[in-house]
Parts: structure tokens; C-alpha cells; sequence
């Protein structure tokens, strides 16, 4: 899915143009017991109601592809008979009517999800009738086919914070009535994915709130997916290896290789983004992809001052723990580039004030040429 398929369904999630056919649920104890289940049939719910929960569905859409939101993939032993996929298939044919089903849903995530404190499950079905589009992206009045898919959403349910309120039977301010509220989710899915603006069965669109330590488990445990790593998780392991590989995380020259790691590995990225420009005849706003190769890490690492017994040991991490399809633009730290920056500023601003303390000494202003001196 890339961004204009998500655009195209959260477009939808208003209320003149939203389709949920049905919404069920279930809210587990922070002792994983089910404590109340729901199921509704969405379009007749109140308006608060109503859109409380598409704008916890639309959440379950929000963010950044790569990061917040992963496409995951199918193994194919779980598009056999009894695997996950073929499950969440059942699921969506019964359009969330068969409560045997829904009840091992929730039991699947129950015995998957690891995280303390209540939470909500949700989980929406809905029939997307897409309409064909022409070239300039006019809609025809005719359909293509219709996508039909299951939203889920796992939100955290969690007590208010104590406060003091004005209490109108008692007439007096005291200690306010504290309640179990339901947040914004942590973590979801729609399946199958909308590719294309078509149904794909082979894969899932996994959302995560926390890009740094995602649920994983819930991943292999509910999805049946292999865990693929957020654009978070690839800068982390990168900075990790570089600095395990140079020395400890906390040492200033530590930090600094890795600072000109940074800014070498974005010029890089520049120098590989105008080449693919230049040569691609295809106009986008967004600039094109750069997959970190083999060949980008050794021209970055071979324009840092580094031993070579570090160099090859940086390449060897990086090989057996960063995946093959990672973009050099995930594995950018901003914060290191502009340190970089301001560390070559420091640098030729030193430059030049030694430069000026040497013209100075010429012409006798010894104190000063000192105290210049003892400042750099």
C-alpha cells in the first residue's frame, strides 16, 4: 500500500461517506479476562459514538509508511489450511457475524498481545465499492470491484488522573469522579491489504504507535507474519552498530565518527537522488528511493577516518542485521547531521580566528594573540 491507497480509505472515514457495515469488540482486564463484549451495526451508532470510532479507525491509518505503518506478507504456510490467513479470509466472509469466530480472535490476541493494563479490541468490517478512475484520476460511474476488509484496532483503557471538579449534586468543589477511558490505539491492522486499489489477500498493513519497540509478538502471534523491522528500528540498529564498532555509546569521539558517519551517508543520498533524477523521466514530488547497498556503505565508510579491521566489522553487522530492502533515507539521524554541521562550523571558525591571531602577532598585539589563542 503506498500513500494514495491509504488517502483513498481514510477519505472515506466521514460521516456522508463512511460504509462500516459492522463494528465488534471486546475489553480485556489487565488479568487478560474478557470483561464485556460488543457488536454493532456501525451506521446506526449515536453521532458521539459515531465518531469517536472512526477517528480511532482512522488512527489505525495514520503515520508514516515504513514506520507507523508496515506492509507485512503472508508465508505460505499460513495461506494454507488453518493458518492465520486463511483465518482472518473466514473472518471477513462472515462480515463479523459469527461470534465462534470472533471470540478465537479475541482469544488469539489475548494470548499474544503482551501488555499490562486493560485494552480494547476493535475490529470493523467494511465493503469498499471502487469506483474505476481514468488517467487524470476522474472517477467513471462504474465499478472496478469491491474491496472488502477488516480494520482492528487495539486500544489501551486507562483511568483518568485524579483531580479536583465541581460536583453538582453536592454543590462543591471535591475529588473528581475518575473514569476508564479508552485512548487512541497502539496497535492495528487492516487486512488484505489495498494495493493498487485492489484487494491483495497476501498482505496485511500492520500499524504501530511505538516505531522504536512495536509489538512483535503480535505480528507472529495474530498475523502469522514474520516481524519487519520500522524505519525507527533500522536507524537504532544502525547508530547501534557504528558505535559498538568505534566504542563506548557515551565517549565524545565515539559520537563524533558517528556524526560524520551521518553527514557522509547523507551526502551520499543526495549525490544518489540526483543521479536518479537526472536520469528518470518520471515527474513526483517525493524524491526517489535509495536502497542502502553494499557499494553506498563502503563509499560512505571509506571517506571516514576509520581503521579497516572497523570498517569490515561495520559492514559485517550491517549485512547480518539490516535488512536488504532498507532505504538509506531510514537510516538518517537528523540530530547527527546538524552536529556534524556545527562541528565543521566550530572547526573553520577555530581555523580563522588562528589565522587572525597570526596577522595580530605581526603586528605586536601579543595579549591579545594570547588570549585568541587560549580561547581556540
Amino acid at each position: 500500500m503506498n500513500k494514495k491507497d491509504i488517502m483513498e480509505l481514510k477519505r472515506r472515514f466521514k460521516k456522508e461517506a463512511c460504509t462500516f457495515t459492522r463494528m465488534c469488540g471486546c475489553y480485556v482486564s489487565v488479568e487478560k479476562e474478557k470483561i464485556t463484549k460488543i457488536a454493532e451495526t456501525f451506521l446506526n451508532l449515536e453521532d458521539e459514538e459515531f465518531y469517536k470510532y472512526l477517528e480511532i479507525a482512522k488512527k489505525t491509518l495514520s503515520g508514516n509508511i515504513g514506520n507507523n505503518l508496515v506492509e507485512l506478507a503472508f508465508p505460505r504456510e499460513q495461506e494454507a489450511a488453518g493458518g492465520k490467513q486463511q483465518f482472518l479470509m473466514g473472518l471477513r466472509e462472515s462480515k463479523l457475524k459469527n461470534d465462534d469466530l470472533l471470540d478465537t480472535f479475541y482469544d488469539m490476541i489475548i494470548d499474544n498481545y503482551d501488555r499490562v493494563g486493560n485494552y480494547l479490541i476493535l475490529i470493523f468490517h467494511d465493503a469498499y465499492d471502487v469506483m474505476t478512475k481514468t488517467s487524470d484520476n476522474d472517477k467513471l460511474d462504474e465499478s472496478e470491484e469491491v474491496y472488502e476488509y477488516l480494520l482492528c484496532a487495539i486500544c489501551p483503557v486507562e483511568l483518568t488522573k485524579p483531580a479536583l471538579g465541581y460536583r453538582e449534586a453536592e454543590n462543591r468543589i471535591g475529588a473528581r469522579i475518575r473514569d476508564w477511558v479508552v485512548g487512541m490505539p497502539e496497535t492495528g491492522f487492516v487486512f488484505p491489504a489495498f494495493t493498487d486499489r485492489s484487494t491483495d489477500i497476501h498482505s496485511v498493513m500492520f500499524y504501530t504507535k511505538n516505531t522504536v519497540n512495536p509489538h512483535v509478538e503480535f505480528e507472529d502471534g495474530v498475523l502469522g507474519c514474520m516481524e519487519h523491522m520500522t524505519s525507527d528500528q533500522k536507524k537504532v540498529e544502525f547508530a547501534q552498530i557504528v558505535k559498538d564498532v568505534v566504542g563506548d555509546d557515551d565517549d565524545e569521539e565515539t559520537i563524533q565518527i558517528y556524526n560524520e558517519v551521518q553527514d557522509t551517508l547523507n551526502e551520499v543520498l543526495q549525490n544518489e537522488q540526483e543521479k536518479a533524477e537526472e536520469s528518470s523521466t518520471n515527474e513526483s514530488d517525493e524524491p526517489p528511493k535509495v536502497v542502502l547497498t553494499e557499494q553506498i556503505i563502503n563509499e560512505v565508510l571509506e571517506k571516514v577516518n576509520l581503521f579497516e579491521d572497523q570498517k569490515e566489522a561495520i559492514k559485517k553487522s550491517c549485512a547480518d542485521v539490516i535488512p536488504e530492502d532498507t532505504e538509506v533515507a531510514e537510516i538518517i539521524d537528523e540530530k547527527a547531521i546538524k552536529a556534524a554541521e556545527q562541528t565543521r562550523y566550530l572547526n573553520k571558525l577555530k581555523e580563522l580566528l588562528l589565522a587572525a591571531a597570526e596577522v595580530l602577532e605581526k603586528t605586536g598585539e601579543t595579549e591579545l594573540v594570547k588570549e585568541i589563542r587560549d580561547a581556540v
